[in-house]
């Protein structure tokens, strides 16, 4: 935790909010997103999954197929105490609603569906697009499948098994974004950057949960932002997210959130 605190301070000190981003690109996306005050009323339903899910008692076993929870680390786990302590916040569900609904991505890729949190918001950001999600654990897979059912959510479809296989398996697309948020390791998150990356187009955004997680996921990030095809990166410290646009000089943004 103190690194963490440490690291925040750092990321701190060199960000800045919209007033310092002289990227039109940018800008525009800080100003009419990332800082979009308006009251959706889609988020009424972002609150209710996830307070559902908290006051959920029922227990499942869990099988961790990357680095696994900093604070549960028993294989039997009660529904609400994973919401809690590993699924995404309320303010970074509305993000992720906004930022789906303002890129409006036909077609999308996660990893790591988890309990569903992340998938509900892209859906109903984009109602009308493909979404792809792939989670590990097989009783994990099955519940969040059934609850996104029983919540009127019919466009992701989540695929059981381990990143690497299944996306051996899994016919690769070219994807319009690419949320990442599972397994946590250093070379795992490298690996699957460079496995997705011909899937990647011009205007494909990449989303990197957790960047400050641990010191591999830290370096990951910074490996992954020289990448010479990787031209506009933004770390807003829990998320980093990346951009292949040609028409972009490489430019790399803090951003205080």
């Amino acid at each position: 935790m103190r690194k963490l605190i440490i690291a925040y301070i750092k990321f701190w000190l060199r960000s800045k909010n919209q007033h310092g981003i002289h990227s039109p690109f940018v800008f525009d996306l800080v100003n009419r997103c990332f800082y979009d005050k308006k009251k959706y009323n889609t988020y009424s339903n972002l609150t209710r999954y996830r307070k559902d899910l908290l006051h959920n008692k029922n227990a499942i076993e869990v099988t961790d197929l990357g680095v696994g929870s900093h604070i549960l680390k028993h294989k039997t786990r009660v529904i609400s105490d994973m919401a809690k302590n590993a699924g995404s916040t309320l303010p970074r569900t509305k993000l992720l609603f906004r930022l789906v609904r303002y890129f409006n991505p036909k077609n999308i890729l996660e990893l790591g569906t988890s309990l569903g949190i992340a998938s509900h918001a892209m859906s109903l950001g984009v109602p009308e697009a493909t979404i792809t999600s792939i989670e590990g654990c097989p009783n994990i897979s099955k519940f969040t499948t059934d609850n996104l059912k029983q919540n009127d959510i019919t466009n992701v479809n989540i695929i059981n098994g381990a990143f690497d296989e299944a996306l051996n398996k899994l016919e690769l697309n070219s994807y319009d974004l690419i949320y990442i948020d599972g397994n946590h390791q250093k070379e795992a998150t490298i690996n699957y950057f460079e496995k997705l990356l011909p899937t990647a187009n011009n205007d494909t955004i990449f989303i990197f949960d957790d960047i400050y997680w641990s010191k591999g996921m830290t370096e990951a990030w910074n490996t992954i932002i020289q990448h010479p095809e990787v031209t506009v990166s933004i770390d807003t410290f829990f998320w980093g997210l990346i951009f292949f646009r040609k028409e972009q000089a490489k430019e790399h943004f803090s951003v205080r959130i």
